[in-house]
């Protein structure tokens, strides 16, 4: 399981998120404090502090394209 810290600024952010994160045909999951959301659901996301930063968690054999999309991302 891979894990990073990103920071999702405004819905914009959250909606490219989604984007991205639905491409993958693996589990994206995103974390914060007690919250641990599916990461390819919008309205997921947005039930999230999205002023601090969130922990993304998926495992992926090995997707360096899904890892420099994070990169804009990045908290």
């Amino acid at each position: 399981m891979t894990e990073r810290k990103i920071r999702l600024r405004s819905l914009n952010d959250a909606n490219a998120f989604v984007n991205e994160a639905s491409k993958c045909d693996y589990d994206v999951r995103l974390a914060y404090g007690d919250k641990n959301i599916d990461g390819k659901s919008l309205l997921g996301i947005l039930s999230l502090d999205l002023t601090k930063a969130l922990t993304v968690m998926y495992a992926a054999p090995d997707d360096p394209d899904f890892d420099r999309k994070l990169d804009q991302f990045a908290a």
